[in-house]
């Protein structure tokens, strides 16, 4: 499988704070690996984070051989957690910056994933999308607690308020899982700045359409989130034969 992906900065934001790493050779001990980050902080603390996140990520991975694919890839998030922490006390302007961070690889016919925050990870298989994490959020936790439906979580001026990020404390505990890749899989990976401008109904729409690339899948997505509002940045990585 490749991985296509690309940045925007939409319709209201003045800085990008969103980075997307794509790897699709031999990294280290995986195969491939495909990164999306959405930085949280003021001036551009949050891009200093995403970018510096999503390096510390890399180099963990090329430096540490090691065969259990979850656990390499938790313990590269705890290192850049690590990072990143250490770096926002070096400057006054670095204060409580943060990142969220999504990193999926695929080996051996499965796709490993470890996830800190609210950006996604979809999967199309059979012709449904099906969302493959769980937003790190105020409003998701109170849906977990069966104080809320999962509708109201997903429209509650909470849906936004993340309750982990990646270098705003010194330990993060990142959710990690796996599952089976089958031959006609399509998985997207997003920053909010499209799950939240984009139904997944029309997300599933522009990603399986077979008439056109995956550069134009990416670049759709990127587009109808513009055409909704853009009103953050946007991420989006597709991986796909």
């Amino acid at each position: 499988m490749i991985g296509v992906g690309n940045t925007n900065v939409g319709k209201i934001r003045k800085i990008n704070q969103d980075y997307v790493y794509i790897n699709n050779e031999p990294i280290g001990s995986l195969d491939n690996l495909y990164i999306v980050a959405d930085g949280v902080g003021g001036h551009k603390a949050g891009e200093v984070a995403s970018e510096s996140a999503i390096d510390f990520f890399e180099q963990f991975i090329y430096e540490t051989e090691d065969d259990e694919v979850l656990d390499l890839l938790v313990s590269a998030l705890a290192y850049a957690n690590e990072q990143v922490f250490k770096l926002s006390k070096t400057n006054k302007q670095y204060e409580n910056m943060g990142t969220t961070l999504l990193a999926t690889t695929i080996k051996n016919n499965k796709i490993f994933v470890a996830h800190v925050g609210d950006c996604r990870l979809y999967g199309i298989r059979n012709n449904k999308i099906a969302q493959m994490t769980s937003d790190h959020t105020y409003a998701m936790d109170l849906f977990k607690a069966g104080v809320i439906s999962k509708e109201e979580a997903y429209n509650s001026k909470d849906s936004n308020v993340l309750t982990r990020a990646l270098g705003t404390e010194k330990n993060v505990k990142a959710d990690a899982l796996f599952c089976d890749v089958f031959e006609d899989d399509i998985f997207i990976m997003c920053s909010d700045g499209l799950s939240d401008m984009v139904e997944d109904d029309e997300i599933f729409k522009i990603a399986s359409n077979s008439n056109i690339s995956t550069e134009e899948k990416v670049e759709s997505l990127i587009q109808k989130a513009n055409d909704n509002g853009g009103k953050d940045n946007i991420a989006v990585i597709v991986i796909e034969k």
